[in-house]
């Protein structure tokens, strides 16, 4: 019950880093994570494909869906719903994530992203053979890949990788200017953690290739439970295809699970002299850029038993010429394995199949994945005390929560309106600055007392009311903190007041003393250009709920801030008339207090107005109006 309860209160105090998903089960676990995600496709019901593999939509899955765009490739109502033929484009935003959850943290698993381009922006420039948008993919704060694409080709890419959240993030960020990020599809499976074992779970891998040999038929689900792609193989010479007598193959001894579609059946040479050439093309092309590797190679006998006296099969794998493995006899009726991974390799690395010379027949193949093996992994994601401090934020100010994803990683990739501190893949990023200024933002300042290493804060030029919150004077690193041009009104903390690390900004607002700004029935529009769909007049004030089927206004940020592109930061603020700032010197603050409003003594705290949040002079200007119109009505009357 404990533990319902705490995923409970971490599903409400992460809004914009959780969402709820319906979980399909085909996998051999009771939990596996089985998401397959059309997107682009906005339908409410859910379709299944020739594989009987079940779609849904992508909108619950992403938070910025009211600034992307989406495009359908054909519009006749008789077309068959098909994830090639849609597409989500993301033209705001530093980076746009897919969010899903997948149960537990240390699930391991793969996850398939497929991009196909074609002219939905209608470019009058456009030629098929020109080059599509070119952008960078990411998976739980790290690097993925660089995605290239050109027209109606389909470019996919698989990753696998454990997960250290009970959430994991896939998400697109732009590189290059007009040249915008979009996806077709997602799709997340779980694996039995066994598989893939071999590499230590602080790296992911990224398939190369996948091929099943002996058929011409592509195998994957319901064949393979996982859902990976077996390529039938085409590059081989002097081979044939030899089908395979046993009824059933046992797989339980190879640790990655192949299916028993794949090692049905073979290919051989056609001579104990010939080699079979294994396929390298999905590796880097340069020997300088040479990469470590993971292969699996799989052999299964595909005639019955054999005259012993006569017929003999044994063979090798070799890399480079050079001998990898031992003497290998593929057993009839189940599966023998070889795990290459621990060498380097690239486009033009030889990996074949050798006859030794005690064979008497050719070498034999099943078939074989190859996977690049990355870089070390993020060891740990922008730290919790931070993302709960966000979500505080994100639920008062909705306009906020079309930010997702890890706020601080990757580094170069922050959430536009956060600065985070520059670490190692071992340490954990804490944000140090917020930079809201001019972002619409209406209501009171929540509590995100949470975020102890924040050095900066900015909220100037929005609509905040009500008090200044008393945490702000407890953050123990803060050393500016500007508040102007707001309605916030009452009393100054004396936790800020006496702070003398602290340059405090306050022009422009209600506080006690201080004349209020004229009241607007609503909240300034955020600083830079509506986004490509600008919300309509009609919608909700910025930083409120706007209702769910329409836009929420906001910036429209790209990849850095930049003049009308992004707010300005505000962090060097204009010269002000009222800069509240802790001198150098010891000793109790010294800044210049506003004089106290007329008839109210002198004290060292002026206490605040009761009654509403509006910070006004009407109620004596109105009394006085009265007293004087009565003077002067009894003077008429008596004279």
């Amino acid at each position: 019950m404990a533990n319902l309860v705490l995923v409970l209160v971490n599903l409400i105090a992460l809004p914009a880093l959780l969402v709820f998903v319906v979980i399909i089960n085909p996998s051999s676990h009771a939990d596996a994570v089985f998401v397959s995600i059309d997107c682009g496709f906005t339908g409410s019901s859910t379709y299944k494909d020739e594989n009987s593999i079940v779609w849904t939509g992508d909108e619950a899955y992403i938070h910025n869906k009211h600034e992307s765009q989406v495009f359908n490739e054909y519009y006749s109502s008789n077309t068959p719903v098909d994830w090639t033929s849609t597409v989500r484009v993301f033209p705001t935003l530093n980076k746009n994530c897919y969010t899903i959850p997948i149960g537990k943290a240390g699930e391991r698993l793969l996850v398939r992203a497929s991009f196909r381009y074609w002219d939905f922006h209608n470019n009058p420039n456009y030629s098929a053979t020109s080059p599509g948008p070119t952008f960078e993919l990411q998976f739980d704060g790290n690097y993925w890949t660089t995605v290239v694409t050109k027209p109606y080709d389909i470019v996919s890419y698989e990753a696998i990788y454990v997960a250290k959240a009970n959430t994991t993030s896939i998400c697109v960020a732009k590189t290059k200017d007009n040249q915008l990020p979009f996806i077709s599809a997602l799709e997340l499976r779980s694996l039995d953690f066994k598989m893939y074992s071999h590499v230590d779970s602080n790296y992911a891998l990224l398939l190369a290739n996948r091929h099943t040999d002996g058929t011409n038929q592509t195998v994957r689900y319901p064949d393979d439970a996982y859902d990976r792609i077996w390529v039938p193989e085409s590059g081989f010479i002097f081979t044939k295809t030899v089908k395979g007598e046993a009824r059933s193959i046992d797989t339980s001894s190879a640790q990655d699970n192949p299916p028993e579609a794949v090692l049905q059946d073979a290919v051989e040479t056609t001579g104990t002299r010939w080699s079979l050439v294994l396929d390298t093309s999905g590796l880097p092309q340069s020997q300088d850029q040479k990469v470590r590797i993971y292969m699996t190679t799989y052999f299964s006998e595909v005639i019955r038993p054999l005259n012993s006296s006569t017929d003999k099969r044994s063979l090798q794998v070799l890399v480079d010429g050079n001998p990898y493995s031992g003497t290998i006899v593929p057993p009839f009726g189940s599966v023998s394995t070889v795990y290459i991974t621990n060498i380097t390799a690239y486009s033009n690395t030889n990996f074949t199949i050798e006859s030794t010379l005690q064979s008497t027949l050719p070498p034999l193949i099943s078939a074989y994945e190859l996977y690049t093996i990355t870089g070390p992994l993020t060891q740990a994601t922008t730290s919790t005390k931070d993302v709960e401090g966000l979500a505080a934020l994100q639920r008062e100010f909705k306009i906020l929560q079309k930010w997702s994803g890890d706020p601080c990683l990757p580094s170069s990739f922050a959430w536009e309106w956060v600065e985070c501190t520059n670490t190692t893949i071992y340490a954990t990023p804490r944000v140090t600055s917020l930079k809201l200024s001019g972002f619409g933002l209406f209501g009171p300042l929540p509590d995100f007392s949470s975020m102890d290493g924040l050095q900066k804060i900015d909220f100037h030029n929005n609509s905040l009311d009500g008090p200044i919150p008393d945490f702000l004077g407890s953050l123990p690193n803060l050393n500016l903190l500007d508040l102007s041009e707001n309605r916030l009104n009452g009393s100054i903390p004396t936790s800020l007041t006496q702070n003398k690390h602290l340059k405090l900004v306050l022009t422009g607002n209600c506080l006690s003393g201080m004349s209020c700004p004229p009241n607007d029935a609503s909240p300034p529009p955020p600083a830079g250009p509506p986004p490509p769909d600008s919300t309509p007049s009609d919608s909700p004030a910025p930083g409120r709920s706007p209702p769910e089927d329409s836009p929420a206004s906001g910036p429209s940020p790209h990849n850095s801030p930049s003049p009308g592109s992004l707010p300005p930061s505000g962090l060097s603020p204009p010269d002000s008339p009222l800069v509240l700032q802790t001198p150098s010197s010891s000793g109790p603050n010294q800044y210049e207090a506003p004089p106290p409003p007329l008839g109210h003594h002198n004290s060292s705290e002026i206490p605040s107005p009761s009654g509403d949040k509006e910070c006004s002079d009407k109620p004596q200007m109105i009394l006085g109006i009265i007293i004087h119109v009565s003077l002067i009505s009894f003077m008429f009357s008596n004279f």
